[in-house]
Parts: structure tokens; C-alpha cells; sequence
């Protein structure tokens, strides 16, 4: 039978008060006596209750985390650094995440409502199924949220995100300095509030400088290296193999570029020699494949970093430096080439 906090009291020879006080941290204790205790609570193996704490401070000390998948380079940064942030100020995470088959939205709700019922004390949310309505209605229930890489009207005080669509806009001037004027997009999912605000910035910036792209060189990827991949021959049926009328790529999501850019390998196409192609997110393998993909970066880590630190200085009184600028930068290497414009 566990040990309880009245048998190290009567093993120390104190109050249970007093064995309290130094289980807890708080209140003057002589030193020897609380020698005597700890000596107790190694004798008995004692381990506190954490029910029992969470009820007398009203905290269980851990949030809660929502991401729609745990495999990935993109979600598995945002877990670690989250835990890191968290273990700093001796705190835990409970995580839920999206399933593989259902609806995503549903889904979302679901391992949401879960984190609610386990009472965290905050909670961490990366979402692009749920709705802003959605997240407004959860706010107003339980305002202990923050929101990862997306904004929410009337929410942005709790969201934490890079500028997606000054990210966009980097990728475009990358490529319009370069010279080029045809141009491909592997889009990620249209319904993803990252992926549309980049999507936009990109489209506005090669607006302004009287490019077009036609509707027939936009695919629609879902950020994964096999839609990628599939956007790709669905690019090449449509408009190659060669010669392709367009010189460059933008790609959604680095996964993507990579996939895409092993289909042009195998059709005998060179990167950046016959084709450009510029990437987003700035992954961990970016800098690794060949050509070393010129892309821009996002900072998640630094996003998450923000959002956690935010939450915990909300939830647990702390003073946690906070900054809410994390700008996206873009990195040149390899995959593009200049070419004389038209």
C-alpha cells in the first residue's frame, strides 16, 4: 500500500502540516527538520499525489497540445519545442492529434474536446481544418488558448504566426529577380489559411510585375511529399516534358519541392538548369538534397517558442520574454539559376 503524508509526519516525528510544508516548498521549516522529512520520504518511497496538488494549487501544471499529425519534420519541431519550453518552468504537455481517416474538422474537435476533459491548464493549437468561428467559440469558453501559424480575426492577440503572405511575396521577387516570367505553382490545400495567404503574396507580387500564371500550371498539393510528387507528373502531362513553357516552380512546402524535383529528374529534366525551383518552410533536408533548395524560411520553432511562453506566462504567472515578430527570410542556394527574361 502507497505511503501517505501522514505516515512520513509520524515517521519524522512532525505535523502533518509541517511535513507538508516541506513537500511543497512553501513556509519556514528548521533545516534539521526538514532533514528528518526528506529522510522520511526516501525511507517510505513517498511520492506526492498529483491529484491531491493539482487540488490544493487549482493546476495540473500541463497544457494541452492540438496538431493534426505527429510524423513530419513540421509538427515534430513544433512538439519539441513546445516540451522544451514547458520543462523549463517544470511543466508537462498532453498532446491529441488528427486521425488518418473521418473528417478533419471533426477530428480536430474531437482531440480538443479530449485535452478539455484531461483539465489543462491552457491549451496549444495548430489547426488549418478548424474554422475562425470555431476557434472564437473555444476562446470564449476558455480564453487560456494560443493558436500557431494562422491569424484569427478578432483573436490576434492569442495567434502566433510568421507572414505567410510576405513569405509569398519573398518566393516571387526570388524568382522575378532571377528573370524568370513563365511560372508553375504546386500549391498545398486551399483551405489552409498559411498556405492561402502565401499563395496570395506570391500571386500579387508577379501580378505587379505583369506575370500571369494560368490557371493550368496551378496544381493543388496537401503539403506531403507524395502530392508533391503527383503534382508534379499531373504538370508534366499537362505541359512537358519538354521543352516546358515555364522556367520556375514555386512549391508550397519543401517535402513537395523535393518530390517534385526527383519526378523532373526522372523525366530527364535538370534543376536548375532546365527548370528553378524555389521552395517553402526551409526543413530540415533543404539544405541536403541536390540541388540544395533555395527556399524561405519559416521559422516554426520560433513560432511555437512565442505561443508557449505567452501561454505560460498567462496561465502560470510568469514573465517569460515574448516576441510576436517572426519574420520569414528567404535562403538562396542551388535550385535557382537566372535566365534572360522575356
Amino acid at each position: 500500500m502507497a505511503s501517505t503524508i501522514k505516515d512520513v509526519a509520524r515517521l519524522a516525528g512532525v505535523g502533518v502540516g509541517t511535513a507538508s510544508r516541506v513537500i511543497s516548498g512553501k513556509g519556514p521549516v528548521a533545516p534539521e527538520t526538514a532533514a528528518r522529512v526528506q529522510q522520511a520520504i526516501e525511507t517510505l518511497g513517498f511520492r506526492p499525489s498529483s491529484i491531491a496538488r493539482a487540488l490544493s494549487r487549482k493546476s495540473l501544471d500541463m497544457l494541452g497540445v492540438y496538431v493534426p499529425q505527429y510524423q513530419g519534420l513540421f509538427h515534430g519541431a513544433v512538439l519539441e519545442t513546445i516540451g522544451r519550453e514547458l520543462r523549463e518552468v517544470d511543466r508537462h504537455m498532453v498532446t491529441a492529434s488528427g486521425g488518418a481517416c473521418g473528417d478533419a474538422r471533426l477530428q480536430a474537435l474531437d482531440g480538443i474536446d479530449f485535452l478539455r476533459q484531461r483539465e489543462c491548464d491552457g491549451l496549444l493549437l495548430m489547426s488549418h481544418e478548424l474554422h475562425d468561428d470555431d476557434l472564437r467559440q473555444l476562446h470564449a469558453q476558455m480564453p487560456q488558448i494560443a493558436v500557431l501559424n494562422r491569424i484569427v480575426p478578432g483573436l490576434e492577440s492569442v495567434c502566433f504566426s510568421s507572414d505567410h503572405e510576405l513569405g509569398g511575396r519573398l518566393a516571387a521577387q526570388c524568382l522575378l529577380e532571377a528573370g524568370h516570367r513563365e511560372v508553375a505553382i504546386i500549391s498545398g490545400p486551399h483551405h489552409a489559411p498559411d498556405n492561402e495567404a502565401r499563395l496570395h503574396g506570391f500571386l500579387d507580387t508577379l501580378g505587379a510585375a505583369g506575370v500571369r500564371v494560368p490557371s493550368e500550371r496551378i496544381i493543388t498539393g496537401d503539403f506531403t511529399p507524395a502530392s508533391g510528387r503527383a503534382a508534379a507528373e499531373a504538370l508534366l502531362a499537362r505541359c512537358g516534358p519538354a521543352p516546358l513553357p515555364f522556367s520556375a516552380l514555386f512549391c508550397a512546402n519543401d517535402p513537395m519541392a523535393i518530390a517534385a524535383i526527383s519526378v523532373l529528374a526522372a523525366a530527364g529534366l535538370r534543376v536548375p538548369e532546365d527548370l528553378s525551383v524555389v521552395g517553402y518552410d526551409d526543413c530540415e533536408f533543404a539544405a541536403h538534397v541536390w540541388p540544395a533548395l533555395t527556399t524561405v524560411r519559416i521559422d516554426i520553432g520560433a513560432v511555437a517558442t512565442q505561443a508557449t511562453r505567452d501561454l505560460i506566462n498567462r496561465c502560470y504567472g510568469r514573465d517569460r520574454p515574448v516576441i510576436r515578430d517572426v519574420a520569414p527570410e528567404l535562403v538562396r542556394r542551388q535550385s535557382v539559376r537566372r535566365v534572360d527574361a522575356a
